[in-house]
């Protein structure tokens, strides 16, 4: 994306240094880091540290833990788009012999598969991965806890499986394909499988005593497309970036878009948060925010971007238990929504070859019975069919090949929209999934299922 927005103003600077000052000092965390993108630039970085006189940069790394889950689901996306998958196929069709094969690759991206949430003992986060040899030693022997499909409930050992899926399809190890068609096209040159200097070091503080002790660094294994990699304030920005408007050279738009649609309803009492495919969805106040939260010992991260303000916001911090990142990170993009809102681009009148008189005789009015409501003409020839009054199905088209529409959200997601035309060649009526909208209410002779009254309209 190109900005033409310069720096932040300098009072919404302090505003942002002054919230990851409280989150460090109240969290007690070690260090903390934070930075916020605008239209895809990063246009501020803060640093908070307990070493007088030090601080890290946007350079230097922390472990982001179930952040990686959203790396994992862009490879098996990656997948899918290439025709080598789809997301309705059981796993079992690809990755045999994993005893769960039933449960099917968009379950697992988006934590329905009713897997357990964890490994079976030790604790696979603080353990070496090598403790967990094969997929048996993931799952365990009772991998299954919820009925397949029905409810949301988070599988760090379903990505795991997800893991396994790319290496099975793709030839090479996670690591590789990870580095290969994801970091390497977007430039996230400090997102790597193993910490690389200068990183920061975990640690636990202790909960009613400011000392603190180092946690272990393991390498996850198996369990490493869960929650492996290291990253920094600067690759998470570019990263956030490249989740609200995809990028052709990894996953396009419309691919990314679609991994932000909840996969089922949110889990019971979890009703701000939602899930995607591969991704956490938000609601914070009036804004909904995608991205992950991720942790591990000694770390805590957060990344969420508000595609409708155009802002990404990255926390980190080096504590087991300590600051709210997801808090903060949010709270990032509130500040800078609030104080320096985002600037429409200005006004443009669509491209001579996107509208001809044909195309535009179909604006205007249209009536679903008597309901108003109104076609407008969008970019790249879709469509806009939307209520005149009070409340409604809102939705936009994007048009196909082969004429018409099909919904892009809403109720109509998935839903062609079609002109129907008379033998003389003129426009009958719009046909949506088989809603017939007319010129007039009920009109006489117009193509009204069931037919209209031949009395008319009349009073009392």
């Amino acid at each position: 994306m190109t900005s033409t927005f310069e720096a932040l103003l300098p009072s919404t600077e302090r505003a942002l240094f002054h919230r990851i000052a409280v989150a460090q000092s109240e969290g007690r965390a070690p260090s903390f880091v934070a930075g916020v993108a605008r239209e895809g630039d990063r246009v501020w970085f803060g640093a908070r540290s307990c070493v007088d006189g030090h601080a890290p940069d946007a350079e230097t790394q922390y472990r982001i833990g179930s952040i990686t889950k959203v790396f994992t689901a862009v490879l098996v996306m990656r997948l899918r788009d290439e025709g080598l998958i789809a997301l309705d196929d059981p796993l079992e069709k690809h990755l045999e012999g994993t005893g769960v094969g039933e449960v099917t690759i968009a379950q697992l991206l988006g934590h329905s598969a009713g897997l357990a949430a964890e490994t079976p003992s030790p604790w696979w986060e603080r353990t070496p991965g090598a403790a967990r040899p094969e997929l048996a030693d993931v799952l365990g022997e009772r991998p299954m806890l919820h009925p397949v499909g029905r409810v949301h409930h988070y599988s760090n050992p379903g990505y795991t499986l997800l893991g396994s899926l790319v290496e099975a399809v793709r030839g090479v190890s996670w690591e590789e394909a990870l580095r290969t068609e994801v970091l390497e096209p977007l430039g996230l040159d400090r997102t790597t499988a193993r910490p690389v200097a200068p990183h920061a070091g975990g640690w636990a503080v202790h909960p009613w005593a400011d000392v603190m002790m180092p946690e272990p660094a393991e390498d996850l294994g198996l369990m490493a497309p869960a929650g492996q990699l290291w990253s920094t304030v600067g690759d998470l920005c570019r990263f956030g970036a490249f989740l609200a408007e995809g990028d052709d050279r990894v996953l396009c738009r419309a691919s990314v878009e679609e991994m932000r649609v909840p996969a089922v309803p949110p889990a019971a009492g979890d009703g701000q948060g939602g899930y995607g495919l591969g991704i956490q969805l938000l609601r914070s106040g009036e804004r909904t925010l995608i991205g992950h939260t991720g942790s591990l010992p000694g770390f805590v991260a957060c990344l969420w971007v508000s595609v409708e303000d155009g802002l990404a916001a990255v926390a980190l911090a080096n504590a087991t238990s300590g600051p709210l990142t997801s808090v903060v990170a949010a709270d990032l993009v509130r500040i800078v929504a609030e104080a320096e809102p985002r600037i429409p681009e200005p006004w443009r009148p669509l491209p001579a070859a996107e509208v001809d008189e044909e195309f535009l005789a179909l604006t205007g009015p249209w009536y679903w019975g008597t309901y108003a409501y109104g076609l407008r003409i969008g970019a790249g020839r879709g469509v806009v069919l939307e209520p005149l009054r009070g409340t409604g199905r809102r939705a936009r088209f994007r048009p196909l090949p082969e004429g018409g529409w099909i919904g892009l959200d809403g109720y109509y997601q998935g839903e062609t929209l079609r002109v129907v035309r008379r033998p003389d060649g003129s426009v009958s009526h719009l046909d949506l999934g088989s809603f017939v909208f007319t010129r007039e209410p009920y009109e006489q002779g117009d193509a009204v299922p069931g037919g209209v009254d031949e009395a008319g309209w009349r009073g009392l």
